[in-house]
């Protein structure tokens, strides 16, 4: 496979994970037991990442401990605790806007601790596709919430800055591994919190075990792999762009699946933001052809 051929397979691959992202909402409202987010994230990840650990049975050495722990709390525990707190502070709309910030952050981490230095066409890329989310998930009726913008934007953050130290700490073992450990991590620190604040689910119903099985398989396990993969394929900053195809997809199987509307409005966002993601990956091309 040639060097264009291999670039165009490892972006369709990584676009998978933030595709399965989009369809967290529909399974979280449709399959899963309302009232508890915080609980509903660490039976997502803990699980899968233990049965991950138990079959793979490796274990972090030395200096790998304390970067699993700040990579398995940026990219799974603070991401997915903050992003919880947005949502339900804020309109689907407002939490998925200020979340598409994050393309922005990965070029300005990436500037400082990977040396990348944006270009011109990089940082319109991302606001271009920061302008397009909005056309696409916000409504007239959007309210905001100071602390649900905060953390909006800090769960952008944390995991923007996760995904550019992904890239910069070479992990030395495989790909799955490097997933499970994450997965753990994240889940153990995020289901005492759960538990202190939510407390435990009061019944789980058949419909509710097939909910948790596909966020745990698919939308979890297979999506971070897929995504963690694709940090090491691709520059941190193009794989960033990507993850705007997740509100994309929420968009449209809410209108598939949950009689939401779908306006010219927000087919225009589904343009520009598609427009973004492509000049985010041109953009990568150009400045390696240039090196």
């Amino acid at each position: 496979m040639n060097a264009p051929s291999a670039r165009l397979f490892n972006i369709l691959l990584t676009a998978l994970a933030p595709i399965a992202w989009g369809t967290t909402y529909v399974i979280t409202t449709e399959l899963l037991p309302p009232g508890h987010p915080l609980l509903v994230a660490a039976l997502r990840t803990l699980p899968m990442g233990l049965i991950l650990i138990l079959s793979l049975r490796q274990l972090p050495q030395g200096i790998w401990w304390g970067r699993m722990l700040i990579l398995g709390g940026l990219n799974i525990g603070l991401f997915q605790a903050l992003l919880f707190v947005a949502a339900y502070r804020l309109p689907g709309g407002v939490a998925a806007t200020a979340g598409s910030i994050q393309p922005l952050l990965v070029v300005l981490f990436a500037w400082q601790l990977l040396g990348e230095k944006p270009s011109r066409r990089s940082i319109l890329a991302a606001i271009t596709g920061f302008m397009g989310v909005g056309l696409l998930v916000l409504g007239p009726e959007a309210q905001l919430d100071s602390v649900g913008i905060v953390a909006a934007i800090a769960s952008a953050a944390t995991m923007g800055l996760g995904t550019v130290l992904v890239k910069r700490w070479q992990s030395p073992v495989s790909l799955m591994v490097f997933t499970a450990w994450q997965l753990t991590v994240g889940g153990l620190m995020l289901l005492p919190i759960a538990l202190i604040v939510e407390g435990p689910f009061e019944q789980i119903s058949g419909t509710n075990l097939l909910g948790f099985l596909y966020l745990g398989l698919i939308g979890t396990g297979l999506a971070y792999a897929l995504w963690f993969r694709g940090i090491r394929k691709l520059n941190a900053t193009a794989a960033s762009y990507l993850g705007l195809l997740s509100p994309i997809v929420a968009t449209l199987l809410g209108y598939l699946f949950l009689q939401q509307t779908l306006t010219s409005l927000q087919l225009l966002g589904v343009v520009i933001v598609l427009s973004s993601i492509f000049l985010g990956q041109q953009t990568f091309r150009r400045s390696r052809g240039a090196d």
